[in-house]
């Protein structure tokens, strides 16, 4: 292999996508910045809301996330989502803002996944023709080998919050089922109380 393709090789490993994952609990708002150095990238972000703080409390109305460009221009808006996932080209290389809003009187705790993709090519390095279908073959393997890494982010934090969900609505229907056990050994026991009144009372009428 010659040189230019081992430059080229190099350059195409080391120009990695950066991501950000993180869990984070959120009480009213939190905003996240992230980084594009590139016009014609392409940002993945997604988000999941886990669990609430409240183990009778499941939120369904979600949160909000705004996206906003680096110029404070609004990219896009969720309202009111557990989950969701968006993809969109960077228009402008700056910083980009993700703000979180919970309007829950819960605190809620959300996995948040932003991967940037960028094709790199280094045309400097390489000037061989027969090289450039191989160069972007690898590229678009290691864009494909991100989306699924991503893809599997997204699906681990549904299969989370599904479990925890799971687990307190089963925590729900044996407490229920306590309930009504204790209920109904309460109105039998009333039932029994009252009837031994009543035999009493119509005993000592009848002695009368």
């Amino acid at each position: 292999m010659s040189l230019k393709a081992t430059i080229l090789i190099l350059g195409l490993v080391w120009s990695f996508q950066a991501t950000l994952g993180i869990r984070f609990v959120i009480d009213r708002e939190e905003c996240f910045s992230h980084k594009a150095e590139y016009e014609g990238d392409t940002l993945h972000v997604s988000f999941v809301v886990i669990k609430s703080d409240s183990q009778w409390h499941f939120n369904e109305d979600g949160v909000d996330l705004v996206i906003h460009g680096p110029t404070g221009e609004q990219i896009h808006d969720f309202r009111e989502q557990i989950s969701a996932k968006h993809d969109f080209v960077v228009q402008k290389k700056g910083v980009y803002r993700f703000c979180f809003t919970n309007k829950s009187p819960y605190h809620e705790t959300i996995d948040f996944d932003v991967q940037l993709g960028h094709f790199a090519y280094y045309d400097q390095h390489a000037k061989d023709e027969h090289f450039t279908p191989l160069m972007e073959q690898i590229s678009k393997l290691e864009e494909a080998l991100y989306n699924i890494q991503f893809e599997q982010h997204w699906l681990e934090a549904q299969t989370d919050r599904q479990a925890i969900v799971n687990e307190s609505m089963s925590k729900r229907a044996v407490h229920k089922a306590l309930f009504e056990s204790f209920a109904l050994i309460g109105a039998s026991v009333l039932q029994i109380y009252l009837l031994r009144r009543l035999f009493e009372r119509k005993l000592g009428m009848s002695r009368v």
